[in-house]
């Protein structure tokens, strides 16, 4: 566990105690208030696989309006950044490091190699140690997916181990999966603190259905009253809620889906151009932006023939509708805080851990997270067929690049890769206390790497100097503190890389490529669609920014990509020569 550092109890002291541990990461380290003000309650919240544009406070039509309170409220950050895949981005939130210094560079295979072993690092302090050493209640509600050690439902006793779960690394209570995807009906690897939980068919057909968006967002409520009304309710609670929502499988409730019926009708070119403009009026893109091209993969809506559109429009109503119910349930766990008398002194932050996925879904797709059948032992169908509609527990299917490219409006490609339909997420972050005006929009860059500097700097609380009687990895990110009073960080350069794909961002230039292709080079400012090149025109820059990222590289562990898929190759083929019979 992590050795304490005393709490600070006075700015001056925050000050002092930042430079006697040499914690430099932490820009802004303060106490959060004054003597007389309370340490304020933290709430993080991230979606799974949500593009930008989703959210009706960020342009979109789909109806969010528990989350476009706390923006009208708050602040909402125009680029903020995540890391462009679910699992090294919650690497990043829970331990204020870029995902290959925790372990998770890429996803949960083990390569052998200290930025790739699929397990967050042993040296890594997560979010909620540090904050449980400053005094503060830890809760959990959703998905981990930082260890490739799942228990009992991995078949396999050497991943059975608990030491990388949630209440190991600091939480005092979870409820959640630990695997990375499955079904919203029947959640593979659900778990109660370290107990596992295999859910029963209900005997009564009039017994409510279970849904696992439903279920974080009660427990996480039910987190809140319950500190609220134990033995430590003086002490400020930090509350994490990672819902799977609206990652595939497409499923949600009939009634969600009803409210959406024909919103869609108009095809995704329509709907892409509207959402533009209302990002545009929100004033959180620039007129002069042009709007990514089309996937090439996807039809114009006008050329898609008339028996397949039902499908399509009910694969983005279902999508639609599992972020409907996400923000009910944020609202019921607002309504916990406000309920509690806690919500005015709680920093609320609301993410995405990655943007629209343009996977496609196949009959041939394996893994933990496909159901062999429905809870109640009846099949499901696998994959993008058209003559199965999405939604029930009897489908298994993803909405594609498809519907994916709106999601990411106005911006180039998807999760995996790091243009900026990748990595472009919203930033909603209410704190009436802090926030005396909001619906303010902030410009500043910012990334998933800052958000415990962030939390740690609102708590007035330090990083554990170790853990497990090791040194700790000093965090990377900057404090977002500044920027909540529209002060400008302070930062060299933010960095991506995921499955070869790279990425730079200082300043207003970025240096993206996506692999394994050269490198481009773009002005966010003038471009942030990434519509023109200037690589060729500006090779100085180029070469700048490129050595930035070398070294960024060198420092946190990254291996180049083809060596790494080599390697992966060549552990494979031993593998398999190992199990050949002898001639």
């Amino acid at each position: 566990m992590p050795d304490f550092i005393p709490l600070c109890k006075n700015p001056a002291a925050a000050v002092g105690l930042a430079l006697a541990v040499a914690a430099p990461a932490l820009s802004a380290l303060g106490c959060g208030g004054s003597d007389s003000t309370p340490r304020p309650d933290i709430v993080l919240i991230m979606a799974d696989d949500m593009g930008f544009s989703d959210l009706g406070s960020y342009g979109g039509e789909i109806d969010t309006p528990n989350l476009d309170r706390l923006a009208s409220n708050g602040l909402r950050f125009s680029h903020f950044y995540n890391t462009a895949r679910c699992c090294p981005t919650r690497a990043s939130l829970l331990t204020g490091l870029y995902a290959h210094q925790a372990g998770v560079g890429h996803m949960m295979g083990d390569d052998g190699l200290p930025g790739y072993r699929g397990d967050l690092a042993a040296n890594a302090i997560t979010i909620a140690e540090a904050l449980g050493a400053a005094g503060y209640g830890a809760y959990m509600s959703g998905k981990w997916h930082v260890t490739r050690h799942v228990g009992h439902w991995s078949d396999n006793d050497e991943l059975t181990s608990t030491h990388n779960w949630p209440r190991q690394r600091g939480f005092d209570r979870f409820y959640g999966t630990i695997h990375g995807a499955g079904s919203f009906y029947d959640p593979v690897s659900l778990t109660e603190g370290n107990t596992p939980i295999e859910l029963e068919p209900p005997g009564n057909p009039e017994a409510p259905v279970y849904y696992y968006t439903d279920a974080i967002s009660e427990h996480a409520a039910r987190f809140v009253r319950d500190h609220a009304a134990g033995d430590r309710s003086g002490d400020p609670l930090f509350l994490y809620v990672a819902h799977t929502a609206p990652h595939w499988p497409l499923h949600a409730l009939p009634e969600d889906i009803a409210r959406y019926r024909g919103r869609y009708a108009a095809g995704w070119d329509a709907i892409r151009e509207q959402r533009q403009e209302r990002l545009t009026e929100l004033g959180l893109i620039d007129k002069d932006w042009l709007l990514a091209e089309r996937d090439s993969r996807v039809p114009a809506w006008e050329d898609v023939p008339a028996e397949e559109r039902p499908w399509f429009e009910r694969a983005m109503e279902v999508y639609a509708a599992q972020i409907d119910r996400m923000d009910q349930g944020i609202g019921e766990v607002v309504a916990a805080l406000e309920e509690t008398g806690r919500l005015d002194n709680t920093l609320i932050l609301f993410l995405a851990d990655n943007g629209g996925c343009a996977e496609v879904l196949t009959d041939r797709w394996t893994g933990l997270h496909l159901p062999k059948q429905a809870l109640d032992g009846s099949p499901v169908a696998v994959g993008n067929d058209t003559s199965v509609l999405p939604g029930p527990e009897s489908s298994y299917q993803s909405y594609g690049p498809h519907w994916a490219h709106v999601s990411n409006t106005p911006f180039r490609l998807y999760k995996h890769w790091v243009h900026e339909g990748g990595i472009a997420s919203p930033l909603i972050v209410h704190w009436p206390t802090r926030i005396v005006e909001g619906g303010g929009i902030v410009g500043e860059t910012a990334h998933v790497v800052d958000l415990m500097a962030t939390a740690l700097d609102a708590a007035g609380a330090e990083q554990p100097s170790s853990r497990s009687g090791r040194s700790s990895i000093p965090i990377e990110g900057a404090s977002l503190l500044p920027a909540f009073d529209r002060q400008p960080l302070d930062r060299e350069a933010v960095f991506w890389e995921h499955e070869g794909n790279r990425a730079v961002r200082s300043g207003k230039w970025k240096l993206v490529s996506r692999h394994p292709g050269p490198w481009e080079l773009h002005d966010l400012v003038a471009d942030r669609t990434e519509a023109h090149d200037l690589a060729a025109e500006m090779p100085e820059r180029v070469d700048e920014l490129a050595r930035l990222w070398r070294d960024w590289a060198a420092r946190t562990g990254v291996v180049p990509w083809a060596e790494l898929t080599e390697q992966r190759r060549a552990s494979r083929e031993a593998n398999q020569a190992s199990r050949r019979p002898p001639a």
